[in-house]
């Protein structure tokens, strides 16, 4: 992995769960939720994309495809998760 396609991939995962943010109206603590599941879906995504030899949506040495699907997926399930409220209160 090139310090280009790491610069890359994490500006491009900064922006999707900037993106999302902005999509689903938080506050700054959602900000950073949402920015940490971008960055941990998208590496997450390359790795298992690499891991398993597939190619889709390469950009050099970056799974581009599959890391830009694994950050929604963590996004997708990290507001899911975070909707759910203390019934006790």
């Amino acid at each position: 992995m090139t310090l280009p396609a790491l610069l890359f991939g994490f500006l491009f995962a900064t922006l999707i769960g900037a993106a999302f943010h902005l999509w689903k109206d938080g506050g700054f603590g959602r900000l950073i939720l949402y920015l940490v599941l971008a960055w941990i879906g998208f590496w997450a995504g390359h790795l298992l994309a690499v891991s398993l030899g597939w190619h889709f949506l390469s950009v050099g040495p970056l799974r581009f495809g599959m890391a830009v699907l694994g950050a929604l997926l963590f996004l997708g399930t990290g507001h899911w998760l975070s909707l759910v409220k203390d019934e006790s209160e």
